[in-house]
């Protein structure tokens, strides 16, 4: 079974489809996230296994000058994998980190440094992942600097980047869907019916495309719901999820 849809270089006015094999009767679930507390963000209170979310212990000492050496580009690291970022975006928040660390003598074994609890909205406006409003912001600081040691080591840090940046993503891919959506329903809320299906087959000359084809369609997308009842807008996004077209 082959699902038309709008190629996502509609938004620069093209038309286009995606040919896409037959899709699965189930969904096999996303990889299992790490524990997240009710904040939003991970941290030591609600996992056992997140020591390196919290600062190490200090011992005493004044900040050095000396800034850590810039990041290395190169496959991705344990610390990437971990966060389910690429090399590149652990290089990019590496690198906004380095522009606010230093060596800190009560920090010893953080080789990357450490970046003062009042540069954190900073660092995060300068990765483009700005805190939403004041009460995020608090959230952010206490899963952070949960000690209030006034310092904030890298490993934390790119946990709440690359959280921050994962549901950054998610919101363009959902924006994206629903943009599809309403080229298929002409703007409107839907359902998608199947005189939107109809239309599309003939706008892009898919002369070989039957209504049998088409009512199997809307029947796989609303899981036999029926005709009558068309496919919503959440069941297209989980059809386009499943079939990796988003």
């Amino acid at each position: 079974m082959h699902v038309i849809v709008y190629n996502k270089a509609v938004k620069a006015g093209c038309i286009d489809r995606f040919p896409i094999a037959a899709l699965p009767t189930s969904v096999t679930p996303p990889g299992t996230k790490s524990s997240l507390c009710s904040c939003q963000y991970p941290c030591k209170a609600t996992s056992p296994a997140s020591d390196t979310h919290m600062p190490p212990k200090k011992r005493g000492g004044a900040a050095s000058s000396s800034a850590p050496a810039a990041p290395k580009r190169g496959r991705a690291s344990k610390l990437a994998k971990e966060n389910n970022i690429t090399a590149e975006e652990e290089n990019e928040i590496k690198e906004v980190f380095h522009l606010f660390s230093d060596k800190n003598t009560d920090f010893p074994d953080e080789k990357e440094g450490v970046i003062p609890r009042e540069d954190v909205r900073k660092a995060l406006v300068a990765l483009g992942l700005p805190p939403t409003d004041s009460t995020e912001l608090a959230e952010i600081l206490s899963a952070l600097d949960p000690t209030l040691s006034g310092y904030v080591p890298y490993s934390p840090f790119i946990s709440i980047a690359a959280a921050k940046l994962r549901s950054r993503d998610d919101d363009a891919m959902a924006a994206e869907v629903d943009d599809a959506y309403q080229l298929f329903t002409r703007g409107t809320d839907g359902p998608i019916t199947l005189s939107h299906l109809r239309r599309i087959a003939r706008d892009l000359k898919e002369d070989s495309v039957g209504d049998d084809l088409l009512k199997d369609m809307i029947l796989e997308g609303n899981g036999g719901a029926g005709l009558s009842a068309g496919v919503t807008l959440e069941q297209f996004h989980d059809v386009m999820t499943r079939a990796g077209v988003f």
